[in-house]
């Protein structure tokens, strides 16, 4: 008998004996468990032989836990506690469905992740993985699902889906605006220009260069300059008061829409771009209930951001 109390104890009954011992009773702890009272008393007793003292006294109308009980259950409680959240957040896991997206970081910053709240209030179930970066991941990563990208409608695959044109106008805070004003183009040369710093193939068009060329005076230079290689960062660097940017305005939208940003030259200051955002859908995506909620939603917002930046161009 000795030699078997030494063995380590036997886990299974334990969840009997922490209900009998929160419950003081067997009949109640049977209840909950879905166990029989004579089960309950079986485990009991097994978790007895094994220890050698009493855990509970029994009564003919109570049951009382013992010394021997009590010290055990404070071992008990916490490793229950434990191995039930443990067991939750596995079964959490099994049940999420993850969504995975690929981006270029200016989008995610100014348009996903702004709106990304309301869809995933509606959708708890989704587990969204956002991988930011301007190099376009291969058709065989099996952690994405779509990509959000921009390109000319050439270079686009050929089930890609359209989701909305790119105007780009010049944009300055309002209060660099009353500091110097903005009549014509050729009152840059008072300001800081917000320049692209990278070299992808949109980089021509979003660039002040290109738009000096069509609209100012062949020999205006503005009084400096600011490269930045992220469309979010010369945002940022304008609504901060530090330069006028060349704005892209489906992703600047709702900094104009609020006034954080103004288009000095309004209507006339605006010019196309050739270059389109496209949702692609991986080609060996597994199909699931929140992958096709989340590309509803994008395709939905996409749809209302090409509105809003026709209401504002035809305005």
């Amino acid at each position: 008998m000795n030699a078997t109390r030494h063995r380590p104890l036997a886990i299974g009954p334990l969840r009997s004996f922490e209900a009998v011992a929160r419950l003081l009773s067997f009949r109640a702890a049977g209840e909950e468990l879905h166990l029989t009272q004579p089960a309950i008393s079986r485990q009991i007793k097994s978790l007895e032989d094994q220890l050698g003292p009493a855990l509970f006294l029994r009564g003919t109308r109570h049951v009382e836990i013992t010394g021997a009980g009590l010290q055990l259950l404070r071992s008990v409680e916490p490793l229950l506690v434990r191995l039930d959240g443990t067991v939750r957040q596995i079964r959490n896991v099994q049940r999420r469905q993850p969504v995975g997206v690929t981006t270029f970081a200016s989008f995610a910053w100014m348009w996903l992740l702004p709106r990304l709240q309301v869809f995933q209030a509606a959708n708890p179930e989704a587990d969204i993985r956002i991988s930011a970066t301007d190099q376009m991941a291969g058709f065989d990563d099996p952690q994405i699902d779509l990509a959000l990208r921009q390109c000319h409608p050439d270079d686009a695959p050929e089930d890609a889906v359209r989701l909305f044109d790119e105007q780009l106008t010049p944009v300055a805070s309002p209060g660099l605006l009353e500091r110097l004003p903005l009549k014509s183009a050729a009152d840059l040369k008072r300001h800081t220009l917000l320049e692209e710093g990278d070299h992808k193939p949109s980089a021509e068009y979003v660039s002040w260069q290109h738009w000096l060329r069509l609209n100012a005076p062949p020999t205006l230079e503005p009084r400096s300059w600011l490269h930045l290689n992220f469309t979010y960062q010369r945002i940022q660097a304008a609504l901060a008061g530090q330069g006028v940017a060349l704005a892209r305005m489906p992703l600047t939208l709702e900094s104009l829409q609020r006034g954080a940003l103004v288009e000095p030259f309004g209507a006339a200051g605006r010019i196309a771009s050739p270059f389109v955002y496209w949702l692609v859908r991986w080609p060996n995506r597994q199909k699931r209930p929140a992958l096709a909620a989340f590309e509803e939603w994008v395709l939905a917002q996409a749809e209302d951001t090409a509105k809003a930046v026709r209401a504002i161009t035809d305005h």
